[in-house]
């Protein structure tokens, strides 16, 4: 889901960061403190595709499938995932619950899916796949509820990955009450996860407790988890310092050369499934057809990512490759078209030239940001880089918050280029290309349609083996690398840490910490 594992923070309004830690006599239970933002939509898990949001929702909702640490899929809340043909699957369900106590039904799978399509909420893409799926049917044919604990799910095609799939929260169960009032169920969601919710202050914080109910496999070691959301990273890191925030999964660029020593050996730098890139929809003036084309390869080969990465982040990222993520199977340094990330000013100028050919360039190029994400000082590099080689006018566009900058891209209100990301949900190449680069996918910011990418991703999703999946997808990149839809920039590292007043913090495949397994010291 774009930008969902993009790490951003939200303002924190009136209130200063220290203050924003409030235990004591009005807040008596000992919760882990971690970095959040406030999240675009309400707490439903098909209406959340962005950081904030998900990762909240991740700790109040469990699926069928779970992934380990590693990313290793296993079953959580389903007894087995059967097909005879990898086209047609039975599913039956552990005893479960939800938060309130009532039970966790195979109608609560169907009838939430259903909602997602018939009412087109973001991750209702996800559905597509499924016998019957058309834009607001009320009723998806594919799936039918056999008995309370067991359904069945017809696909139009072979999807050898569907039970991997099926980790991806947009499958996540709804229980009847959500039905009811749908927006206000968003506000104080009844999940089945590990977690509850306390309390929900909206651009303060939202407050979790365990879920008494929970019957799953992942254990919860605290009181509780509070995300509070800051104005900015350095303020977020400060609090870390003073051990007045417990995990913080993205340190901000002014501390990457001294996080080593002021930690002292609770930091963490290790790959993650993230890659950060930037669009230029093709809706601009300049920026389509032929035109856009050599421009947006142009802006591309003017960026030096080594020098960014090594002066900016300080080894913290890697220059892109592909569209995907190292972490993930399947992922090649060697596909056919990557010299379109190769820094080569020359080259550039030459592709400007082209481009000026078919309409002369005016005006100044942007690229947006959200300034709370800790982003203004790569923006500013490259920025640099693209004046320089293309002796063009180029500015950064900084917006105050991700919300502020995620609404006008979701309404196609930006005047110009802007960031762009995507974390993994599921550990498959496809979950970076299909949402992002499918017509009409959930996180295709730029509208960009390829009839090639489309018909790659969907033999990708129909191939026997991931080995042969993989090769379609990567075809598929070969495309994109022509296109350059998103200018790659480079990977994200998971570059964290945490209190002296925690332990046992891991970061996950995904680059978040693994919350319920935070435990507070005791002294």
């Amino acid at each position: 889901m774009v930008w969902k594992r993009v790490i951003a923070v939200a303002a924190a309004i009136g209130i200063s960061a220290g203050g924003l830690v409030a235990c004591g006599a009005e807040d008596p239970t000992d919760y882990i403190t971690a970095n959040g933002s406030e999240p675009q939509n309400p707490l439903i898990p098909a209406m959340t595709n962005e950081n904030g949001g998900g990762r909240v929702i991740e700790l109040l909702y469990s699926g069928l499938v779970s992934y380990d640490a590693e990313g290793n899929p296993y079953n959580e809340l389903a007894e087995s995932i059967d097909s005879p043909d990898g086209k047609n699957y039975t599913i039956r369900l552990k005893p479960s619950s939800f938060a309130d106590g009532t039970p966790v039904r195979a109608q609560n799978f169907v009838r939430a899916w259903n909602y997602a399509v018939e009412h087109s909420q973001t991750l209702e893409y996800a559905f597509e796949g499924i016998e019957g799926y058309a834009e607001g049917v009320s009723e998806l044919s594919g799936l039918k509820v056999v008995d309370d604990d067991t359904f069945t799910v017809a696909l139009k095609d072979v999807q050898t990955d569907f039970p991997t799939q099926l980790g991806y929260q947009a499958y996540f169960p709804l229980p009847d009450s959500a039905f009811e009032d749908m927006e206000a169920f968003g506000q104080k969601p009844v999940g089945n996860g590990p977690y509850a919710v306390k309390e929900w202050t909206h651009y303060d914080s939202i407050r979790l407790v365990p879920n008494e109910h929970y019957e799953g496999s992942r254990r919860v070691h605290n009181d509780g988890v509070k995300f509070l959301f800051y104005a900015t990273l350095d303020a977020a890191y400060a609090d870390l310092l003073a051990n007045n925030l417990d995990v913080l999964d993205t340190l901000p660029d002014t501390a990457f050369a001294t996080y080593e020593e002021e930690l002292e050996g609770r930091s963490a730098n290790q790959p993650g499934a993230v890659f950060q890139g930037f669009i230029v929809p093709e809706r601009l003036e300049h920026f389509s057809g032929e035109e856009g084309r050599l421009r947006r390869h142009a802006l591309s080969r003017a960026i030096n990512r080594e020098q960014v990465t090594d002066l900016i982040f300080e080894g913290t990222r890697t220059p892109a490759t592909d569209f995907t993520s190292p972490s993930i199977p399947g992922h090649t340094d060697d596909l056919p078209g990557a010299e379109a990330v190769d820094y080569d000013p020359e080259e550039a100028r030459r592709l400007w030239a082209q481009a000026d050919a078919l309409s002369p360039w005016s005006g100044e190029f942007t690229l947006a940001y959200n300034a709370d994400g800790g982003h203004q000082a790569w923006v500013d590099a490259v920025i640099n880089q693209v004046r320089n080689a293309l002796g063009i006018e180029a500015v950064g566009k900084p917006y105050p918050d991700f919300k502020s900058l995620r609404d006008d891209v979701h309404q196609r209100a930006t005047s110009g280029a802007f960031r762009s990301g995507w974390q993994a949900d599921v550990p498959v190449l496809s979950d970076f290309l299909q949402a992002t680069f499918a017509t009409n996918g959930s996180g295709n910011d730029g509208d960009y349609s390829n009839p090639v990418v489309d018909e790659q991703l969907a033999l990708g999703k129909a191939s026997a083996t991931a080995e042969e999946a993989n090769e379609h997808y990567n075809l598929a990149q070969e495309q994109l690398f022509k296109d350059l839809p998103t200018i790659p920039l480079w990977y994200s590292n998971t570059v964290g840490g945490h209190s002296e007043d925690a332990e046992g913090v891991v970061f996950s495949w995904t680059g978040m910490p693994v919350l319920n397994d935070v435990r507070r010291v005791q002294r």
